[in-house]
This record gives C-alpha cells, sequence and structure tokens, in this order.
C-alpha cells in the first residue's frame, strides 16, 4: 500500500483537528493502516502554537478513549500542501483560507473533512470553543463518522 498523508486543519488547532488527528490515528491503528498512514493536524491561525489542545477536548477525548494529551498546536504552512495527500478543513471557513493559501498547482486533495461522514446531517464539524462540554461531545461523534468514512475510502482505493 503507498503511504498515505494527511493533514486535519481548524482555526487554533487546539479543538477539532487535533481531535480528528487522535481520533483518526486510532482508527487507522484499528484498521491496520498505522504503517501506511501520516496523520498531523493544524491551525489556519498561529495563535496557540505551541500549546496543548484546550482542556476541555482531552477531558472529552479521554472519556471516549483518545488520548491527544501529546499534540502541540501549529499552523499551517507551505510545505504542507505537497507534503500532504490530504487536506482536510473542517469548516467552509478554514477550507477557503486553505484555498487562498495554497500554491498553485498543489496536488493535496482540499475537502471538507465531514464529506466523508456517511449520511452527516452537517457539513462543517462546528467550533465548540465558546460552549459547553456537549459540543466537544458532539465534535467528536462527527469526527468519528467522518474518519469511519475515510478509513473505507482509502481501504477501497488501495484494493483496486
Amino acid at each position: 500500500m503507498k503511504k498515505i498523508s494527511i493533514l486535519f486543519v481548524c482555526l487554533g488547532n487546539i479543538c477539532r483537528s487535533p481531535i480528528a488527528e487522535g481520533v483518526f490515528r486510532k482508527k487507522a491503528e484499528a484498521a491496520n493502516l498505522n504503517n501506511s498512514i501520516e496523520i498531523d493536524s493544524a491551525g489556519t491561525a498561529a495563535w496557540h502554537a505551541g500549546n496543548p489542545p484546550d482542556t476541555r477536548m482531552i477531558e472529552a477525548a479521554k472519556e471516549r478513549g483518545y488520548d491527544i494529551t501529546n499534540l502541540r498546536a501549529r499552523q499551517v504552512n507551505t510545505n504542507d500542501f505537497s507534503k500532504f495527500d490530504y487536506i482536510l478543513a473542517m469548516d467552509d471557513e478554514n477550507l477557503m483560507d486553505l484555498e487562498d493559501v495554497s500554491p498553485e498547482g498543489t496536488a493535496a486533495n482540499l475537502k471538507l473533512f465531514l464529506d466523508y461522514a456517511n449520511g452527516a446531517k452537517e457539513r462543517e464539524v462546528p467550533d465548540p470553543y465558546f460552549g459547553g462540554a456537549d459540543g466537544f461531545f458532539h465534535v467528536i461523534e462527527l469526527v468519528e463518522s467522518a474518519s469511519d468514512g475515510l478509513i473505507k475510502e482509502i481501504l477501497s482505493e488501495n484494493q483496486s
């Protein structure tokens, strides 16, 4: 199997994209893909660069069986567009920001992450930062669904 690289992107890289990285990493391991996939996360803004994920997301993740404590926020850079096969944004605004800074002719597949969530009623992963605990758990559920869909697509593409 060809090595595949995936970058999950939100605004500050402390809530949505780190949980996407953590969930997808665990699901990739369960599908025996961990040696075939490189996974990272970043933000379109640099406000939190070097910081761990939001403590509320760390706690919600822990309750759902995901450990994201070792992750640190970073900002997307131009090298990411040549390094990653998939660059998956959590919402339309971040997707537009990525498209704006994407070098011409980039081969990276820029999409919304929830495009992979089968049957999702939402197109975007909502930012839970200013809400309560329920928002963090809702984000995890959406990310789990999209992760399952993306893994299914990767497996089917590599069988042909």
